[in-house]
């Protein structure tokens, strides 16, 4: 117990020598009069472009909905923030900065208070490498100078407003995806290895199953901005849920967080607006979470039907939520943000070996099986460096905590941080300003699957989730001083 209390104390007084700030405005500042904007761009990429989140590389065939990089701007007259949300699966850090540096350069908003995330829709176009999909540089090059051009431009749509936030609950469209099953249930790993004690996604209904291997959060955190007058010129919402899925074959598509972005300015009125109002979802801790209830047998549904079931129902709790919001004219908000080093679980010289003689005998470019798919992958992590850096950022809007992680972030993280941050509400953004992967905690490692298995797509350091904590917790101390 004293062991572990050392290591939290020394990880905060490292996170003081490590943080690079511009910090939250001193509590004896005088706020000033509030403004905020919002703006959006169009990033729905062209036809033929891979589509992220998949085994196997799936070109766009069709574009279903738009996707669009959503920012708002919020400034109490001594402090800016930023975010811009991207329709993405994830976005790799340097693309993410050179944003940033664009936008900062138009705006003089410090990069370091911009807060850029993937919602993770799983039919975006591929902006990062991740298994067989991989990003074509032209779509990077515009996606980067999309994402700047709609901090720029909410920037410019800086109004007096006010601004309140709060939670809705949803917990029936949230399930922990991951399971124990009865010995024998599970298959090997693509590694070849019967150690795995957890399953994620496993059959529905299936006998086999035991119970779920962590908890959800079913919590939806909102950030509702007004006009000065009332009308609504923002709501950014945040729920731990990985993404709905069920498009159509190979179409482009925002999934339920475009539905909701709609949905919620509907029910709010704001369609008439001009600049037109924003709604913004982003994705919290659902790196082991998702929308399939694994205990009942699965249901024949259209393309998009569950995603818009539950966008809407999403949407709904949030608009009825906004009745308990107060809202505030003057507010403090500030910025923390430090850069971390973590180490990357990379193959031993046994693996690659194994790798090459697996991939050396695929006939054609495409690797087919399991087994080949994380051979190819074993190669290319092979090449990475023996640590990374991992930016964390910690945002204070009033008594509103944000923090940011640019992983996968299960959902014991998101809770843990939650219950010990110190504000009144603390809302977590997963796969922001980077990406480094699934991020289980040390506990969930042990059990091993899907999101433990060594890849481009998992390959933070074991103890990488406890690291990250202490850092924010850090932090958002900091940031109440």
């Amino acid at each position: 117990m004293d062991t572990t209390k050392n290591q939290g104390l020394q990880m905060r007084l490292s996170v003081l020598l490590l943080t690079t700030l511009v910090m939250m405005s001193a509590t004896t500042a005088t706020a000033q009069e509030f403004r905020a904007g919002a703006a959006t761009t169009n990033i729905t990429p062209w036809l033929g472009i891979s589509l992220a989140g998949n085994m196997r590389d799936n070109p766009a065939r069709a574009v279903h909905d738009e996707l669009h990089v959503r920012a708002l701007v919020l400034d109490d007259g001594l402090t800016e923030l930023a975010f811009g949300i991207v329709d993405s699966c994830m976005v790799p850090r340097e693309l993410m900065e050179s944003a940033k540096s664009t936008a900062a350069e138009a705006t003089g908003i410090p990069p370091c208070n911009m807060l850029i995330a993937a919602t993770h829709s799983h039919s975006a176009g591929c902006a990062t490498g991740v298994f067989q999909s991989e990003p074509d540089p032209t779509y990077q090059m515009f996606l980067t100078r999309r994402i700047a051009d709609a901090i720029i431009l909410a920037h410019g749509n800086l109004t007096p407003a006010r601004i309140g936030w709060g939670e809705a609950r949803l917990p029936d469209e949230v399930f922990n995806r991951r399971w124990h099953m009865k010995p024998g249930a599970i298959p090997p790993d693509p590694f070849g290895n019967t150690t795995d004690r957890v399953k994620m996604n496993p059959p529905r209904g299936g006998d086999d199953l035991i119970e779920p291997a962590g908890p959800t959060d079913p919590t939806i955190a909102f950030i509702s901005v007004q006009r000065a007058d009332g009308t609504p010129l923002a709501l950014l919402a945040n729920y731990a849920l990985h993404y709905v899925g069920g498009t159509g074959g190979g179409e482009v598509s925002a999934d339920y967080f475009g539905i909701f972005a709609n949905r919620i300015g509907a029910l709010m009125g704001a369609s008439e607006t001009a600049p037109p109002f924003v709604g913004i979802m982003t994705n919290g801790a659902s790196g082991n979470i998702n929308n399939i209830d694994f205990r009942v047998p699965g249901e024949a549904l259209a393309p998009y039907e569950k995603m818009t079931s539950v966008a809407h129902k999403a949407a709904a709790a949030v608009f009825d939520a906004l009745t308990e919001v107060t809202y505030q004219d003057t507010i403090n908000l500030g910025a923390r943000q430090t850069v971390i080093e973590l180490g990357v679980r990379k193959p031993t010289e046994e693996d690659l070996t194994e790798a090459r003689a697996i991939v050396d005998t695929v006939e054609g470019p495409e690797m087919k099986t399991l087994r080949e798919i994380y051979a190819r992958e074993t190669l290319l992590l092979s090449e990475y460096p023996n640590s990374v850096p991992v930016t964390l950022q910690a945002l204070r809007i009033g008594g509103l905590a944000i923090v940011a992680v640019p992983c996968e972030v299960f959902v014991e993280t998101g809770l843990d941080i939650k219950a010990r941050s110190g504000f009144e509400q603390t809302m977590l953004i997963e796969l922001a300003n980077g990406y480094n992967g699934y991020l289980p905690t040390a506990e969930q490692h042990a059990l091993g699957g899907y999101e433990t298995w060594r890849a481009r797509s998992s390959y933070l350091e074991v103890h990488a989730a406890e690291k990250i904590t202490e850092t924010l917790l850090g932090l958002l101390e900091e940031g109440q001083q």
